[in-house]
This record gives structure tokens, sequence and C-alpha cells, in this order.
């Protein structure tokens, strides 16, 4: 692939109306997470990180700081990093800034407005840092930009606990992509949030603010925008519930009545209290968290926790 620039290779209405097609047509019906992210939902998303009952970004800002020694030594100098889901890229910065002498630094965003400006933010922190961006949906195809400078090797980064809001067979082709793309002597560290009360999960998916329930039915805004569906946003409702024996926090928009909604000339019915499924958010253990990983044929080198336990920062590399 050719030096530098942005590579574009952002989901075209036609990709997001063919998702969203299937989703509905499935029982029970679903919509892709991964549309969450247009400019308006990732403003969105950081408001919601800022919310009190949202533990998940301030915790792993704190783990990150003060593991960051650690971490460098870990990964040694003259990394490419490699981030999945970039957003605002605070914790980027902090990465950036810690490890030693990076070389190059690939976000790899669906949201072109979000990538944007937080390559803008960060060329000008670290000019010494190449920054080759990529908007994409990192779970589908596409290639690595090659640094000017030879790397020492890849680290794939992919905090937020964002490999929560796959499945099981999801996370480990996930994983396992990662493994690939970063290489024999590659390393992947992941944001990990971690098996607890109950209450405090659903409290922070539900926070007092709306924050949250706004985000999730932007979903819809989007939808009908880009796409040209007529769901009434009025007729839905967000609902989280952390669901014990599988370990996760469920989103669920809730129909408020009965209704229909037309989608690319297909017209789909919904019955009172349907529920229509946006989002999961895995939970883990170090125990499950390493069996995943095996999966994916790699191995959990390192493991760093904040002191309540509440998530984890784990370092992975090919077994």
């Amino acid at each position: 692939m050719e030096r530098g620039g942005l590579v574009d290779l952002q989901p075209t209405p036609a990709r997001i109306l063919a998702d969203v097609v299937q989703g509905l047509s499935a029982t029970p019906k679903r919509l892709p997470s991964k549309y969450f992210y247009d400019a308006r939902g990732s403003a969105l998303f950081e408001r919601i990180t800022r919310q009190p009952e949202y533990y998940l970004t301030a915790t792993e800002l704190a783990l990150l700081q003060a593991r960051m020694a650690d971490i460098a030594a870990a990964i040694g100098a003259g990394a490419h990093v490699v981030e999945y889901g970039s957003g605002s890229g605070r914790k980027t910065e902090l990465l950036l800034g810690g490890l030693d002498a990076p070389v190059a630094y690939t976000p790899v965003e669906i949201s072109r407005s979000a990538l944007e400006h937080s390559v803008a933010r960060l060329g000008a922190l670290f000019p010494e840092i190449e920054m080759l961006p990529v908007c994409a949906d990192f779970t589908g195809p596409f290639a690595l930009p090659v640094p000017a400078r030879a790397p020492a090797r890849t680290l794939l980064f992919f905090p937020g606990s964002t490999l929560g809001n796959f499945d099981g067979p999801q996370s480990v082709a996930l994983l396992r992509g990662m493994r690939d793309a970063a290489g024999a002597d590659g390393r992947a560290l992941i944001g990990l949030d971690l098996d607890k009360d109950p209450r405090r999960l659903e409290a922070a998916y539900n926070d007092a603010a709306g924050v949250t329930a706004e985000f999730t039915l932007n979903l819809l805004a989007r939808l009908n925008r880009e796409i040209g569906s007529d769901f009434d946003l009025g007729g839905f409702a967000h609902r989280a519930v952390y669901a014990r024996e599988r370990m996760r926090i469920e989103t669920d928009l809730v129909s408020l009545r009965a209704q229909t909604v037309r989608v690319g000339g297909r017209t789909f019915a919904f019955a009172p209290g349907e529920a229509m499924a946006v989002e999961i958010s895995q939970k883990y253990t170090r125990d499950s968290a390493a069996a995943l990983a095996a999966q994916a044929g790699l191995a959990l080198r390192a493991w760093w926790t904040d002191p309540q336990g509440d998530f984890a920062l784990a370092l992975l590399a090919p077994a």
C-alpha cells in the first residue's frame, strides 16, 4: 500500500442497508452496533465516558498511566502502533507518549470525523510519529499502511473493552485477525472490563442523565438519514440489563407499541414490548480471557488490573 494519506474504506449506504435488512430479518431482530458511530454518535459516546456511573474510561486511563513503564518494557522500542476503533485518542496519547520511540501510528476508525479530529490532535502532539490513518470497519478486510521507517514490531491496541461487543465466535475471529496483522513477533494490548456487581454494571449502561439512551437511539436517526428508513425514535426505548449466565450486558431497543418500519422497500413489524438487540458488552475474568485468546492462537503474556479489580489490560502474543 502507498505510504501516507488517509485510507478511506468506510461503509457505503448500500453496505449499511444490507446489514440492517439482514439484522431485521433475523429472530430476534438486531442492528449492528458498529453503526453507532457517526459524528453525533462519536460525540455522544465521549459524553458517556464522562458520566459518573461509567467507570470504564477513567479506570482504564488511570491503569495505563500507572503501568505504562511496564507496558513499554514489554513492547520494546520502535513499534508500529495499530489501534482498532480509535475514537478520540485520549488513551492513545498516553500510549504513544509512554512507549519507547514508536515509528508510526495507524488508527482504524469507522467514523471519519472522529478519525480526522484524533489524527490532527495526535499528529500535533507527536510530530516524530508517522500518522497513517485508515477509515474502515476494522472487522472487515483492510491492508495495513507501510511506515516509512521499518518498525521493530507491530502492536495492536484495542482499548475500551470493545472486544466485549462481539460474541464468542466473532471475538475469536477478531483476535485471530489481530494475530495475523501483528505477525509472529507482534503483540496485542487489549482492554477488558471485568465481571463485578451487576448493579454497578447496569448503572454504567443506564446513566441517570440519559446520555446512553440518547446514544442508542441515535443509531435509528443515522439509519433514517443515510438509508432512508423510517424508524420512529419516540417509538423505541433503551434498555440495558446484565445477563449473569452469559456474563454480559445486553442492550436492546424496545418497541413501545405495535408498529411497522420501512427499510429498503421492505416492511418490518414490531409487537409491543418486542426487543431489538443493538449491543452486547461481555465481561471477563483472567481465566475466561486467557481461554478466549487461546482459541485465536494467542497467549496471555501480561495482565494488569486497577487496585479494585474493575478493569484489565491484557498483553497477548502469538502462542
